[in-house]
């Protein structure tokens, strides 16, 4: 074993929306950092993948990597290890929750978990979080848009031209589109914003030293088991002990919680801060179901994520229960997560040549009804012979139909107007639901909560256990909201760096 000789502020593992975020806030403020990130920087022409070639490969998914399944069979991830973690891949849409979203929610299957804050003590950081990754967004037109205290700095793009009679046809039909609020950079090599750009490429580097190709194995605890003293990683093939005064996990809500189970000790038998024996249980995964509409005039199919509808995010008129988030995709030779949709494609992919693909991908608009889940004990993450496991069963499923074949009515509407002439009447509306490997979306899995019992960290992301081990992924999130978790993410980094600032001041 090699023992690094120095010592740390701060170590960060993981290097996604809340590590990369967190790395370079600690840095600007002087603090000395240390990133373990299990892979390497992501070659540039696999961060802007808009090809055939989406279908085709598994892109994003780790070579020699397997996890389990309910039914016990293996499966090849979608979880990008490189710096910038998932936001490699996101879309880079961030929304902020609804205040609602933050208090006790009934929905359809039962009770939604409070948050132990509240919107309002999140404002500031989501203003924060929205300065920081360049978000282009227009306030005053969603009708649940929760309340600011600061407009966006930054305009959205204007819609590609065959999305704008969308729209119009959208609002002819009682609903309100809105303009995504999505990350865009200044680069036309890499547009879109992910946390290598806007965390760790804005990180002071006097302060912040990286290593790559680090995988964490686990954390090793001191004599009374109460504070963490060492991260014992594989760092190239050689395993390295690295010392901090502070220990953050931000390797996300499956593989944060499978260091902590594979840290168990004599002090901990169950894994780290697992007295309650809540790590790795409540997974939360979004519902996601790709639809597709066909389309009467040509486009790429290469652009980014657009168009929002939250009409039916509180319910809708024949229901009083939440049925969730609308959203056009990106075009479908563009969007990861389309690629990972069967059987939406699938089975044709595989069966056409590329200028097949090409042309259908030409005629196709695709749309994602999000819905949020419950938190559930018996859906977890766990460890056998050191495997990654998933036990996952969606809940809040009638809510979700509900709000798919919402949409597809709207879409037949809309069809059906002589006034849209960009998109045609179809027989069907090929739909698919995204499987158990897109985990982009998962949280839940270390709840945030006051009671030790029952939670694995406190409001401010610290381990109850522990003195010096704090998380920042989607781990945390004691429920799961019907928009992407990216933003909320963001904004839980930027609080915890004023948390872990003053602790160290």
């Amino acid at each position: 074993m090699i023992i690094d000789d120095r010592h740390y502020d701060v170590i960060i593992i993981g290097s996604g929306a809340g590590g990369g975020t967190l790395a370079g806030a600690l840095s600007r403020q002087g603090h000395s950092v240390l990133m373990l990130e299990r892979g390497g920087a992501m070659a540039m022409e696999d961060q802007n993948v808009a090809d055939v070639d989406l279908f085709r490969k598994d892109r994003y998914h780790p070579k020699d990597e397997r996890w389990f399944g309910p039914d016990g069979d293996p499966f090849a991830p979608q979880t990008t290890y490189a710096l910038g973690g998932n936001t490699k891949i996101w879309g880079a849409v961030l929304e902020r929750m609804r205040e609602k979203d933050f208090t006790e929610l009934p929905l359809q299957e039962g009770i939604s978990p409070s948050w132990p804050i509240t919107y309002d003590q999140l404002d500031p950081y989501y203003n924060a979080a929205e300065k920081l990754y360049r978000v282009h967004g227009f306030s005053g037109i969603d009708p649940t848009e929760p309340t600011r205290s600061t407009p966006f700095e930054h305009e959205p793009k204007p819609l590609i031209p065959f999305l704008e009679p969308l729209r119009e046809a959208l609002k002819r039909q009682g609903c309100q589109p809105y303009d995504l609020p999505i990350s865009w950079s200044s680069s036309k090599e890499d547009p879109s914003g992910d946390s290598q750009l806007y965390g760790l490429d804005n990180a002071d580097h006097s302060n912040l030293e990286i290593k790559t190709q680090s995988t964490v194995k686990r954390l090793h605890v001191n004599p009374l088991g109460n504070s963490v003293k060492g991260v014992e990683a594989d760092v190239e093939g050689e395993t390295w002990l690295f010392s901090g005064d502070l220990i953050v996990l931000a390797a996300g809500a499956i593989n944060s919680p499978a260091i902590l189970l594979r840290s168990n000790s004599t002090h901990h038998p169950l894994g780290l801060s697992n007295g309650s024996n809540q790590v790795g249980r409540n997974l939360m995964n979004l519902q996601l179901t790709s639809i597709l509409q066909r389309a009467t005039e040509r486009n790429d199919g290469r652009y980014a994520r657009s168009i929002g509808i939250n009409d039916y995010y509180w319910g809708d008129k024949n229901v009083s229960f939440p049925l969730g988030h609308i959203q056009a995709a990106g075009g479908v030779l563009q969007d990861a997560l389309f690629a990972e949709s069967p059987p939406v494609l699938s089975l044709v992919t595989k069966m056409i040549p590329d200028f097949g693909l090409e042309r259908l991908a030409s005629r196709s608009v695709a749309w994602w009804a999000m819905t949020e889940v419950l938190p559930d004990t018996h859906n977890k993450v766990w460890l056998n012979n050191d495997q990654i496991r998933i036990n996952y069963i969606h809940n809040n499923r009638e809510a979700h139909d509900r709000l798919v074949y919402r949409w597809i009515d709207t879409l037949k509407a809309i069809e059906a107007d002589p006034l849209t002439r960009v998109v045609s009447t179809a027989p069907t509306h090929p739909r698919g639901e995204t499987p158990l490997s897109v985990v982009g979306y998962a949280c839940g899995t270390c709840c945030m909560g006051t009671d030790p019992a029952s939670s694995v960290v406190d409001e401010t992301g610290k381990c109850h256990e522990l003195d010096n081990l704090y998380i920042a992924d989607t781990s945390v999130f004691p429920s799961c909201p019907s928009v992407g978790p990216g933003l909320t993410t963001i904004a839980l980094a930027l609080r915890l760096a004023d948390t872990l600032c003053q602790r160290m001041s």
